[in-house]
């Protein structure tokens, strides 16, 4: 499956949009209980909205924080690898911080987007001389009545597949 080619889909097509989101809940099974749907922004980046059920509240009905993390992983990660070919790269989390501002009560969404050429400056070229990079993706988390929830800071450890040394 080629996600970027299906995440550029799904920013111009209602259609595709809906398939993405049939889609990744396949790929990403871990995230499927939750409900995330993914929408890519026009202008490019990703998107991820948290809706707000009862499966994603903590025991005081807000959104719980490790919900919000994932969704702030997920929106990262679909940002990055829609300008980094998962084929030719293997992207892999090292570092996940969070700052929690808001208790979320209502529908969250995150919001990342890397620019090509911070993406190209940052880990394309330095792979051409280097084994590995990391990359650090900034997601604020929003909800729908405009109060900022989280900002979670996703560091991503990027290696040509040639470069690792573990089997799949």
């Amino acid at each position: 499956m080629n996600v970027p080619k299906m995440l550029a889909g799904a920013r111009d097509s209602a259609l595709r949009r809906w398939w993405a989101n049939v889609l990744l809940p396949w790929i990403i099974p871990f995230n499927r209980p939750h409900g995330f749907k993914v929408v890519p922004l026009k202008e490019g980046g990703m998107s991820v909205e948290i809706p707000y059920w009862r499966i994603n509240q903590n025991h005081v009905r807000g959104i719980h924080a490790c919900g919000l993390a994932t969704a702030a992983e997920m929106c990262s990660g679909l940002s990055v690898l829609e300008l980094v070919d998962p084929k030719e790269y293997r992207m892999i989390m090292r570092e996940l911080r969070m700052n929690y501002h808001y208790q979320a009560k209502k529908r969250t969404i995150a919001r990342a987007a890397p620019a090509a050429s911070d993406i190209e400056t940052h880990v394309v070229r330095p792979l051409q001389s280097a084994d590995a990079v990391d990359y650090t993706s900034m997601v604020e988390l929003h909800d729908i009545a405009g109060n900022h929830i989280a900002t979670g800071t996703i560091t991503w450890q990027v290696k040509p597949w040639s470069k690792v040394k573990t089997s799949v």
